[in-house]
C-alpha cells in the first residue's frame, strides 16, 4: 500500500511556542499554497483521504474531499502544560529530562512518545487492512515521522525512538511517500 503522508498547513502560532494538541487553525495563504501544490500534483485523485481532526489538517482535507476520514489516532502528541509556551519559558531541565528518556517522559504532564506510537501504529494496522492500494494522509510532523520509523522494522519502541531522535524538519504541506 502506498501511503501520501501530508504535513498540514502552516498554523496560526507565533515562532517558538510549543503546540502539538492544541487545535490551532491554519494560516490561510497557507492552505491555499498546499492546496494548489498537491493538485498540480494530481492528489488525491480517486484514493481515500484521512486527516487528524485538528483544524489545521481537517480544513485542507475537507478542501480535497467530499468525504475525508478523520481519525483521532493521527493527531499530534500531546505536551500538556507545555501547549502553548514559548519554548524559552519551559524549564531547561523538564526539556533535559524529556531527552534523557524520549520514549517514557511525559512532556508537561501530556503523552509520551511511546503513547503516540501506539495509537499511531492501531492507524497504520487497520489502514492496510483496508486493503486499498493508495491513501492521502494528512496530519502532523511528528506523526509522519513515527509511520515512516515503523517501516524500519524492529519493534514498536524502536520506531518510537528512531522517529523521536530523528533531526529531519518536515515542512508544511510537505509530502512524504511511503510504502507499507
Amino acid at each position: 500500500m502506498r501511503l501520501y503522508l501530508v504535513r498540514h498547513p502552516k498554523p496560526d502560532v507565533p515562532a517558538g511556542y510549543c503546540y502539538g494538541r492544541t487545535d490551532l487553525p491554519a494560516q490561510a495563504a497557507d492552505i491555499e499554497r498546499v492546496l494548489a501544490a498537491l493538485t498540480s500534483q494530481g492528489l488525491p485523485g480517486a484514493m481515500p483521504v484521512y486527516a487528524s481532526p485538528l483544524q489545521r489538517s481537517a480544513v485542507l482535507a475537507q478542501q480535497l474531499s467530499s468525504a475525508p476520514m478523520f481519525d483521532a489516532r493521527l493527531a499530534e502528541m500531546d505536551f500538556g502544560a507545555w501547549e502553548l509556551r514559548h519554548w524559552d519559558d519551559i524549564a531547561r531541565d523538564e526539556i533535559d529530562a524529556w531527552n534523557a528518556d524520549l520514549l517514557h517522559y511525559r512532556p508537561g504532564g501530556g503523552e509520551n512518545v511511546l503513547q503516540v506510537a501506539m495509537r499511531v501504529a492501531t492507524f497504520r494496522a487497520d489502514i492496510q487492512r483496508a486493503g486499498c492500494a493508495a491513501a492521502l494522509v494528512i496530519c502532523h510532523a511528528g506523526t509522519m515521522r513515527l509511520l515512516h520509523a515503523m517501516s524500519g522494522g524492529g519493534t514498536l519502541g524502536d520506531a518510537a525512538l528512531r522517529a523521536a531522535s530523528t533531526p529531519h524538519q518536515i515542512g508544511y504541506g510537505e509530502v512524504m511517500v511511503l510504502e507499507i
